[in-house]
């Protein structure tokens, strides 16, 4: 009998162990914004997405964008966004601090996916700091892509192409 429930307990602890394997969380996001912010988070505000904005944001995401409003952080020339985007199937959730319209930081703040994590690596990350938009609100440089990473790669650089439209929106008013 014993020889039958060892191996029924094994296969039940590796699938417990196995949403935490898909799901990690390197950091919550009101740390990030502290962080963004030398520890002095500014009081959040919410971007009203006016029909043209949201039609903006869809063409980068390249899908239907259900929100009406999305939160945000602000100091001076100074935002910062969390954002989630969908890798294959789960949301990442990404950190971005624009600061003069050029990306500052952007740090993989949750991952979800059971592959592509590697996006989440400074190697990766640094691509991003001092880009900015260009026309048709792409970015003003090629991230490299990770073998593996596609899909997380382009959420990514979604996300990236997302805060800085809505950083110059804000700061254009």
């Amino acid at each position: 009998m014993t020889l039958l429930i060892r191996p029924l307990l094994t296969i039940a602890a590796v699938t417990m162990l196995l949403p935490c394997y898909a799901s990690n969380t390197y950091q919550q996001a009101d740390e990030f914004i502290a962080e963004s912010f030398e520890g002095q988070s500014p009081q959040a505000k919410a971007i009203l997405l006016t029909d043209d904005l949201k039609q903006q944001i869809e063409n980068i995401l390249q899908h239907a964008y259900s929100g009406s409003r999305i939160r945000y952080w602000q100091r001076d020339q100074r935002t910062a966004w969390t954002l989630d985007e969908i890798g294959k199937t789960k949301p990442i959730t990404t950190g971005i601090v624009i600061e003069n319209n050029r990306i500052r930081t952007l740090k993989v703040l949750a991952f979800r996916e059971s592959r592509g994590w590697e996006v989440k690596h400074t190697f990766f990350t640094k691509q991003f700091i001092d880009a900015s938009l260009i026309k048709n609100n792409k970015l003003d440089r090629s991230i490299d892509g990770i073998s593996g990473a596609t899909l997380s790669v382009r959420a990514l650089t979604k996300q990236a192409r997302i805060a800085l439209l809505l950083h110059k929106t804000i700061t254009s008013q």
